[in-house]
């Protein structure tokens, strides 16, 4: 640690962009836009995404150009979310994100990406925050946030070790996403391009019990995982909460089973659903959620149903059409949703396939759980000095 030595973190960077109080205007097609609501959990999440034409494109980046590898930092809603900006393709950055980019001799980008990771460092910069209902931090609050830092050789080597684990947690999300295309392309071969005029048009309903279980006053476990609506977006769960039964959201009230599928009664095509696998036994999930269990046909069969992109545009319509505040669905709109049922023979040929790779699924979903729950611990012993690598 006599090594280290403390500095604000504007003396390690050579460019800073921000546009605060300026919104670009949106396209719908053109130059990806990142906002703050792109930045989550270390990385950037285009589920959601936005455009900058290029004329407008020209005439913004007047005031700065962002390059690859530049670190991302949200001022608001969220403040202090972090990503790196990859070098696939051209971004723009919208308000209420930061570009930071570091002196390559002084700060290591992906060091400052991970010190900005930091539950310290990022609970200091909150303390800071300006607003009582939305956070927001300063360029300055930013900028002129104090830091410890190795020689530049270290952070290189820190960096290593944690970039590796990301890279291979990224791998196995990318592998997920490839077996999910599968079936999914299988199914609209097999089941929608490939339907017989004489196959039985049946519901959801008729094959699968909708919110089959709930908490009741015996429930037997006093401390509870909790997923709410917004932590799980085409299957991947960003994280669970823990509570007492006491204390937990009004809404913790739905109970789930290996192979239930989860969908959000709320906006649909904001494509928060998944199927659970092998959950604990004290999961709960929020009301928000239709809970569909799938007991008389293969769930994944449901699952790929209810989440092709012209049932999530058709459910999203039905949505926008109810009589609450917000766009939502009743349990009954996917109970009564039809489809033309095929033979058994080839239902089962797909439930086959369909298992193969969601089992290759959830041994990726636990893997990365462990590597992230690796990551995590080494993060704050890394960034401390706590752990110490070998400079290479």
């Amino acid at each position: 640690m006599d090594s280290w030595k403390e500095i604000e973190i504007r003396s390690g960077l050579t460019t800073i962009i921000d546009y605060r109080g300026k919104t670009p205007p949106k396209s719908e097609d053109g130059i990806p836009l990142i906002s703050a609501a792109n930045i989550k959990s270390g990385a950037l999440d285009f589920s959601k995404p936005s455009f900058i034409s290029l004329p407008d494109y020209k005439k913004w980046t007047r005031r700065g150009y962002t390059q690859p590898g530049d670190v991302l930092i949200t001022t608001e809603a969220p403040a202090g979310e972090v990503a790196l900006l990859p070098g696939d393709k051209v971004y723009q950055i919208s308000r209420r994100v930061m570009a930071l980019r570091t002196d390559e001799k002084t700060l290591h980008n992906k060091f400052l990406f991970f010190v900005l990771q930091h539950q310290s460092v990022k609970g200091r910069l909150l303390a800071a925050s300006r607003g009582s209902t939305v956070p927001r931090v300063l360029k300055t609050d930013i900028t002129q946030l104090k830091i410890r830092v190795p020689s530049y050789d270290e952070q290189k080597s820190i960096t290593a070790v944690l970039a590796s684990l990301d890279d291979k947690i990224d791998l196995l999300h990318r592998q997920n996403k490839t077996l999910e295309a599968l079936a999914q392309t299988l199914f609209r071969h097999w089941f929608i391009d490939g339907a017989e005029d004489d196959w039985d048009v049946v519901t959801v309903g008729d094959f699968a019990q909708i919110n089959a279980s709930t908490v009741q006053r015996d429930y037997e476990h006093e401390l509870i995982e909790y997923l709410d609506t917004g932590s799980i977006t085409e299957g991947k769960v960003s994280g669970f909460q823990q509570y007492t039964l006491e204390d937990a959201p009004s809404r913790a009230k739905r109970l789930v089973k290996h192979n239930d599928i989860v969908y959000s009664t709320v906006r649909p095509n904001q494509k928060h659903y998944g199927i659970i696998k092998n959950p604990q036994l004290n999961l709960v999930v929020s009301t928000g959620f239709c809970v569909i269990t799938c007991d008389r046909i293969d769930p994944h069969f449901v699952y790929i149903l209810l989440t092709q992109p012209d049932m999530t545009e058709y459910l999203h319509s039905i949505a926008e059409g109810s009589t609450s505040a917000y766009p939502s669905l009743k349990p009954s709109d996917i109970a009564s949703l039809e489809f033309q049922l095929p033979p058994k023979k080839r239902l089962d040929e797909f439930s086959t396939i369909a298992q193969s790779c969601w089992g290759k699924i959830d041994r990726n979903s636990s893997q990365i759980r462990t590597l992230e729950k690796l990551r995590d611990t080494l993060l704050p012993k890394l960034m401390s000095g706590e752990v110490r690598v070998r400079l290479s």
